[in-house]
This record gives C-alpha cells, sequence and structure tokens, in this order.
C-alpha cells in the first residue's frame, strides 16, 4: 500500500512520501526500521541533521492508556500519565452493545491522541478457552462472534481518531503458562471456527492499522514467524492491510519473521537483528522485497500517525469518567435476584435495593475497590469510585460498614484476625435489614503471565459470607473478578448476585447505580459460569505439559460444550437478569439462495412487559442437526441489544448470511453450507430459547472425490457411480447378507484385490475417473 496520493505532512510540516522515502533508504536503513528504537518508539532514521523517517510511540492499553516515561519499569503503572481507566474487556464483552463500545473506542482514541501516542495496543480478542487463563480480564469471550464484533466496535471507535489500534494476540494465545515458549496444537477446524474468526472480522470491518502476533507456537512455528498466519491467511485471505507487529520479545528468528510477513519486532534488540537481517539479504537468504515489503508498511504507518501528531486535541475528563461509570453499569450482570419476604409478608425480588436505611455493606472490596487487572494493562486512573463511598452519597445515608477480610487474598480463613474481622462484620449485619457482601480475586489471584490455580474465591472470604448469611439471609453479593468465579458451593446463600467484573475508575459509583436502580442492568455472560472447574472442556488439556497443550476438546468450547452434553452450568452464557421482564414472540425465518450464497433472514417480536424501562440482548442460535461432521449443539450466529420502555414492542430482523450456516471442511479446506434442515432458535441465552423454527436450505455439492481407499460405503453413497459398485459388490454374490456391513467399511482397492469376477485394478481404475470426472 503506498500514500503518494495523499502524503501526510509530518509533525514538522513535510510531506511524508512512503514510496519516495522508501526507494531513498539503504539496506542498513531498511532494516533498522523493522525494529524498535527503544521500548515504545520505532526507529527514526536521519540524514545529515535532517530527520528522513519520524519516530512514533505505541503504547499498552486494552482499556485504558498507559503511556509511560522511558525510565518507568515496563510492567507497572509507575510514572504513567493519568488515564481513563474504563472497564477491563471483561466487562466490556458482558455489554453485548456495539455501539457502547464504539463510544468507549472514541474516548480511548481521543486520550491516546492527547498524548501524542500513535497506537494504542489493543484489544484483546482471544477466546476464552479456560478460566484459569490470567489474562482474561482482558478478553471479550468465549465466544468468537461475540469477541469479533465488539472488538471491531472498539477497534472503529480508536481509529475514528486518528490513531491506530493492535489487535491481539494472534494467534491461539489462551493461557499465560509457559506462553513464550508453548505450541498451542489445534487442528484447522477448530482454528478457523473457533479461535480465527474473531481476528478475521475485525480485520474485514474494521482494517486496524496493526495486528500483534502472540508469543506462542502455533502447531509447532511460532506465530511470529508462521508464515501461514501472517501472510496466507491474514493478508491474501482475509485482505488485512496494515503493519504486523511482534509481542515485546514474541521475535525468536528475525530473519524468518521477515520471511513470514511479521513487519516490526519490538522492543529494540540495540540492532543486533537488523544486522541478521542485512547479511541475509547479502548472502541470499532472505529476498530484499520482503525487506522491502516489511519496511512499506512500516513507514505507512508513521505516514498515518503524522496528522494526529501534528494536532494532539484534549480530552474530557470528567466526560471520560461518566462514559467509564455508563459502561461498568452496562457489563454488571445481575446473575440471581430471588424474590424474599417483606415485612407485610409479601415476596419480591431483593433488588433493587429501596435506600440506604437498614443497609449494610461488607468486604474491604468495598473500599478498597479492585478494578483493573495485573501486568502491563494496567492504567493510571484519573479518579477512582468506590462503592461504599457511592451508596453512602447517592442515599444519604452513613451506611454502616465492616471489611470481614483482608485484601491480599493471603488468609485462609482461619486464624485470630479472620475470626476477628468476622466477628466484626456478623455484628453489623445482624444490625441490618439488608446487608450487601462484596466478594472478589485479590489481584495476586490473576494477571498476565501466569495462570489461576483454581476458581474459587478465596476462603477467608466463602467462610465471611457463610456467617453473614447465617446472621441475616437478606444477602447480596457483588463481585469484583477478571474471569468466572465457582459460585455453586455458595449461591444459595445469597438470594442476589451481582456479577460486577473488573469495571475499571468507575465501578464503584457504577455498581451503586445498578444496586439502586439508578441503572437497570442489562449485562449478559460472554462466558458460561460452570459449576466447577472440572466441567470445563478444556480441563486435562490445560495448561499442557513439555512445552505443548493440546487442543483436545476442538470445536467444542465454553457453552458449545456444556450444551452439547447437556452439562448442568451455574449460569449459562448469555444469561443476565433485569429488573423488568421480556416476552418473544412471532420468531421466523426465511431462507434465501442457495449453497454458498444462501442466507436466513429471521425475525422476532421482543416485549418489555415489566414496569421499567430496560434493554434486552436478543440472541441468535443455529444448530445443523444432521451434518458429515460433528457439529454444536447450537452456536450464536447473531445478536442485537434492543433498549425498550414499559410495554413497548419492537421487531427485531437479522440477516445471517451463508457463513452463519458453514463449517470448516476438513478435507475440502474450505466453509461448506450442507444442505437440509437447520433450527433457527432466538432467546434470551443458549439455555433460554423463547422460540425456534425450522427451515429447508439447500446446500452446497461436498461429496469428495473417490480415491483408491476410499470404502464401499463412500462409493455407493456416490450418484455417479454408486449403482456400478452395488452391481460390481453385491451382485457378484461373493459376500453372504450377513457379511454386507463388513465390507462397507472396505476401501475400493481391497476389493479389488479379492480378485472377485469383473472388478479388479483396471476396472476400478474406470469407476475412479468416471466418478471424478
Amino acid at each position: 500500500m503506498t500514500t503518494t496520493d495523499a502524503a501526510p505532512a509530518t509533525a514538522s510540516g513535510k510531506p511524508f512520501d512512503t514510496e519516495r522515502v522508501l526507494a531513498e533508504l539503504t539496506l542498513e536503513e531498511k532494516a533498522s526500521l523493522l525494529s524498535g528504537v527503544d521500548f515504545w518508539h520505532t526507529q527514526p532514521v536521519e540524514r545529515d541533521g535532517e530527520r528522513l523517517v519520524p519516530s512514533v510511540m505505541v503504547t499498552d492499553g486494552p482499556h485504558g492508556l498507559r503511556k509511560q516515561a522511558e525510565s518507568a519499569d515496563h510492567l507497572g503503572i509507575g510514572n504513567s500519565v493519568p488515564a481513563t481507566c474504563f472497564p477491563t474487556a471483561a466487562a466490556l464483552g458482558s455489554t453485548w452493545d456495539t455501539a457502547l463500545l464504539r463510544r468507549v473506542g472514541e474516548a480511548l482514541g481521543r486520550e491516546t491522541r492527547a498524548n501524542d501516542v500513535a497506537v494504542l495496543l489493543g484489544p484483546g480478542i482471544n477466546i476464552k478457552r479456560s478460566p484459569l487463563c490470567g489474562r482474561n480480564f482482558e478478553y471479550l469471550s468465549e465466544d468468537p462472534l461475540v469477541a469479533g464484533e465488539l472488538g471491531a466496535a472498539l477497534v472503529q471507535g480508536i481509529q475514528s481518531q486518528g490513531v491506530g489500534t493492535s489487535l491481539k494476540h494472534y494467534a491461539a494465545n489462551n493461557q499465560e503458562a509457559d506462553r513464550m515458549r508453548v505450541s498451542s496444537d489445534v487442528d484447522e477446524r477448530t482454528l478457523r471456527e473457533i479461535y480465527l474468526p474473531a481476528f478475521e472480522r475485525v480485520v474485514k470491518q474494521a482494517q486496524p492499522w496493526t495486528v500483534m502476533c502472540s508469543y506462542n507456537k502455533v502447531n509447532d512455528v511460532y506465530a511470529s514467524q508462521n508464515h501461514w498466519l501472517l501472510t496466507e491467511v491474514l493478508r491474501d485471505e482475509w485482505g488485512f492491510e496494515g503493519l504486523v507487529v511482534s509481542d515485546w520479545g514474541a521475535v525468536r528468528d528475525r530473519v524468518a519473521a521477515v520471511a513470514a510477513g511479521l513487519d516490526l519486532e519490538m522492543p529494540s534488540s540495540g540492532g543486533r537483528t537488523d544486522a541478521e537481517v542485512v547479511a541475509a539479504v547479502r548472502e541470499g537468504r532472505l529476498d530484499e522485497a520482503d525487506v522491502d515489503a516489511a519496511v512499506r508498511n512500516v513507514l505507512h504507518l508513521v505516514s498515518r500517525a503524522q496528522p494526529a501528531l501534528a494536532e494532539p486535541g484534549t480530552f474530557d475528563v470528567a466526560e471520560h469518567h461518566a462514559l467509564a461509570r455508563e459502561a461498568a453499569a452496562a457489563g454488571t450482570v445481575l446473575l440471581k435476584n430471588d424474590a424474599v419476604a417483606s415485612d407485610d409478608g409479601a415476596a419480591a425480588p431483593l433488588l433493587p435495593l429501596a435506600g440506604g436505611e437498614g443497609l449494610a455493606v461488607i468486604g474491604e472490596l468495598a473500599r478498597t475497590p479492585r478494578y483493573q487487572g495485573a501486568g502491563s494493562s494496567q492504567v493510571n486512573p484519573t479518579r477512582l469510585d468506590d462503592a461504599l463511598t457511592a451508596l453512602r452519597a447517592a442515599t444519604g445515608v452513613d451506611v454502616p460498614f465492616a471489611a470481614g477480610y483482608a485484601v491480599d487474598g493471603k488468609d485462609n480463613g482461619s486464624g485470630t484476625d479472620a475470626e476477628a474481622l468476622r466477628a466484626e462484620a456478623v455484628a453489623v449485619a445482624e444490625a441490618a435489614r439488608t446487608v450487601v457482601v462484596h466478594l472478589g480475586l485479590p489481584a495476586s489471584y490473576e494477571s498476565e503471565g501466569y495462570d489461576r490455580e483454581h476458581m474459587d474465591l478465596p476462603a477467608d472470604q466463602v467462610a465471611l459470607l457463610e456467617a453473614v448469611a447465617a446472621a441475616n439471609p437478606r444477602v447480596v453479593v457483588v463481585l469484583s473478578n477478571g474471569s468466572a468465579v465457582t459460585v455453586a458451593p455458595w449461591q444459595h446463600l445469597a438470594p442476589a448476585i451481582v456479577e460486577g467484573w473488573l469495571g475499571g475508575q468507575a465501578s464503584g459509583a457504577a455498581v451503586a447505580d445498578v444496586l439502586l436502580g439508578a441503572a437497570n442492568p442489562s449485562g449478559r455472560l460472554a462466558e458460561t459460569i460452570p459449576v466447577r472447574l472440572e466441567d470445563n472442556p478444556s480441563y486435562g488439556n490445560f495448561p499442557g505439559e513439555l512445552g505443548h497443550v493440546r487442543y483436545g476438546e476442538g470445536i467444542f468450547v465454553g457453552y458449545r460444550w456444556y450444551d452439547a452434553r447437556k452439562i448442568d452450568v451455574a449460569f449459562p452464557f448469555g444469561h443476565g437478569l433485569s429488573y423488568t421482564t421480556f416476552a418473544y414472540d412471532a420468531v421466523a425465518a426465511e431462507v434465501t439462495g442457495s449453497g454458498a450464497a444462501a442466507g436466513v433472514r429471521v425475525t422476532a417480536r421482543v416485549t418489555n412487559t415489566g414496569d421499567r424501562a430496560g434493554a434486552e440482548v436478543v440472541q441468535v442460535y443455529v444448530a445443523d442437526p444432521k451434518s458429515q461432521v460433528q457439529r454444536p449443539e447450537r452456536e450464536l450466529k447473531a445478536f442485537a441489544k434492543v433498549a425498550l420502555e414499559p410495554g413497548e414492542s419492537r421487531e427485531v430482523a437479522f440477516d445471517l448470511d451463508a457463513r452463519a450456516l458453514s463449517y470448516w471442511h476438513p478435507v475440502l479446506r474450505r466453509w461448506v453450507v450442507e444442505g437440509g434442515e437447520f433450527v433457527i432458535a432466538v432467546g434470551a441465552s443458549s439455555r433460554d430459547l423463547r422460540g425456534a423454527v425450522t427451515v429447508e436450505v439447500e446446500g452446497e455439492d461436498v461429496r469428495l472425490p473417490l480415491h483408491e481407499l476410499s470404502t464401499v460405503t463412500e462409493a455407493l453413497a456416490d450418484p455417479r457411480v454408486g449403482q456400478q459398485v452395488r452391481d460390481v459388490v453385491y451382485g457378484s454374490g461373493a459376500f453372504a447378507d450377513d457379511l454386507l456391513a463388513m465390507v462397507g467399511d472396505m476401501p475400493l482397492a481391497v476389493i479389488a484385490d479379492f480378485g472377485m469376477a469383473g472388478f479388479d485394478r483396471a476396472r476400478l481404475g474406470e469407476l475412479l475417473a468416471a466418478a471424478n470426472a
């Protein structure tokens, strides 16, 4: 790609012409551009005191800018500029709201631009294969459609402000354990249907300025030097137009990486790998055209960053904090809200709270919030809300509080300190009418760099909940965690459970909004919460051993596994309650076209049947009950978040294309629409389907070529030669009826070699030629 048609001016005002600059560069200068000058900046090129190629800055921030001084540490938040800490991807994913995520993206873009940064390193859209992945808080969903649609919205929003994004981590990066060496061993169908579609969707819809390759190997080839991933799939198939950058320290062989399609190695290698590239070209081991292609992408990135660097702009700190609060509330999931008896004997849902009178708050996390993950994504927030202060401010009541536990997560629930904290909490609970208990994972439990050992809350927190619930059964649990936690052992103790995730700097106020009903919860689970870790499909194949992790569950990830095997879950994918109710009717589906041009128009009417305004996430699932290959029980293929006033109805329409009906054929190695019946279901979760229709789709011809090792059964099913095979094999009388079943799985070549009359290798050759003509 060139920029000669519209060459942006550099920050100095001089036009930047990519092709002209490329033509002027020496081989050594080209090689230098393919790695950073330091930890955060691209390499400049200077000639005779004039900067021929400017340097630009990239920096961390999937959910907030983390711009550090050059002397700062690279993993903490020391010396980083204040920036809005928006909700983490775990919370943003639970909004299921593309319009909201585009607005969050726009705000992130404004802050990036205001700080003279060219590229914000995010979003992360890897699939949540296991709840133990230490970086799940940075990822959006266990489902590729949700991750892809929301990821595209974020990228579009950020890049609308004239700065770039870095879609990460490409690909099959689903754990932290041994992440810099491990080989993700996964078959192509699983890659195509689960781990690549989100990247494909974002690339095609939003064209991120950069894509960041992951540390790990994919089928024993490092992602940074995987030609199939970086060139054949990303560029040739999907049409990616931007720059491929390595994750920091992910390059093992710089020469092989350039040849494979990696453009920029980060951070600086101090010139070592630059020299390797030059030597490889001089020695004929690397084509200079590959170097030029990579340099062109670097120059194009530098060029497109210049307008924003010339006019950085500003942002409204208060406005962005308000948006962070809105997003945190929208991503909060009301998991449970049982009816409890009131003073007059009538039963009603425990939430929303009527006010602050009779309310008590327990749990240190209410006062000392955990609002973001640990590792390279940490943001220095512009301000920080806590739930206790927010509840007191919103109700005008000095709500009683007890810490209940320490936030370091080291206490096992026993000991003098733990018992004293629990005793204090029980006393507060006994004096209250309703108790809000804040529980969650300490920062040490989940972080970049290592995976969780289990899904459980700290033992001291569970012991606290048990003691408080025994003293006062009117308990609301509010969770703060970056990934799913086990709730099954204790959820019966709390009539109401609110999943707040790691909701960013405004999460405390957002939780207060939800508890008091100022915000009607509309978040939905973007990941299944299993009853126990052992039920997870990756259990036994995570995190691998001896440098390999086997993706043995194949396409059955998340709800696809639980639903297909009818395994009980604590809360299903897509689940989330509201303070109002919704009814579905008039579910219909109409097929258009056939084969690779097939599509289905799906419609449904949704009605708010309650007395509050609210938003419902309408989910469309597709099932293919009969197929050549094993397919999931159902798969999410479309969704929409619909805001409705009380009593309001709205028809929602979805257009499913052929891809929504397809699977990746492992032999033909392409997407295919296999004809037959499809079940289209519309509902509120993968296990709350409100209506379904069956449609007939005319599919493609997916017959496989016949060959000598094709079985008799396969040949009989081929309409071109099936009758001839039947006549030869069955009509020969060589096989008794009770042996026909055995014959069915025999290769044709074996039958031919039996020397039956009229069927030998020559006749087999004729049949194969006729079948494959």
